[in-house]
């Protein structure tokens, strides 16, 4: 398979088990974050790695937040939420570490430290394990995120689940990329999938 094939077979997917990538798979996959675009090199991810007993205290601290957000939030929603942060073979808890003062805008900060979780994405594919980035509401409560070890001005990105994909894990049929491509030609571009 070259890289391109690999690049054009990754998918996203929540059908994960045990194992999750560890030891020196785990610090070579992660260490792609270091290659992602970085105006400034001011590296802007952290990456708070879950897994085990841990798993069903960010699940509690999950809920907390859900409730505290959303007093009136339906039970249903509460269980499912904490059976899937509690179950997950591994969570990565997507950091920003924002410099606001900083003469590199906050955007392209925040673009750098999605630049980095896709690359974990595409290295964990690469070596065989997948993953999903999830966020919701709870991603955006700050105090969470303080409790996650990200203070204002710092936030959350969401949560990459880990694993193993099971074989639930289906790929879904690749859309063509015609509809999202035009030429620019000097008048704005029209695009097929916005028609």
């Amino acid at each position: 398979m070259t890289s391109l094939d690999l690049l054009l077979s990754r998918f996203s997917t929540d059908a994960l088990a045990e194992p999750a990538p560890a030891g020196d798979v785990l610090e070579a996959i992660l260490s792609t974050a270091m290659r992602a675009p970085d105006h400034g090199k001011l590296r802007p991810w952290r990456y708070a790695i879950v897994q085990g007993e841990a798993r069903v205290k960010l699940a509690e601290r999950v809920v907390a937040s859900m409730k505290r957000l959303d007093p009136d939030v339906a039970p249903a929603k509460v269980e499912k939420r904490f059976s899937r942060m509690s179950t997950m073979p591994m969570t990565i808890v997507l950091g920003m570490h924002l410099r606001p003062e900083n003469k590199i805008p906050l955007l392209e900060q925040e673009l750098a430290v999605g630049a980095a979780a896709m690359n974990i994405l595409n290295a964990l594919h690469a070596t065989g394990f997948g993953g999903v980035w999830v966020s919701g509401d709870v991603a955006h409560d700050p105090e969470f995120a303080a409790e996650m070890g990200f203070p204002a001005p710092h936030k959350l990105a969401g949560f990459l689940f880990v694993g193993t994909p099971t074989a639930q894990a289906k790929a879904p049929t690749r859309r063509p990329v015609d509809d999202y491509v035009a030429r620019w030609t000097g008048a704005s571009a029209v695009f097929g999938a916005d028609a």
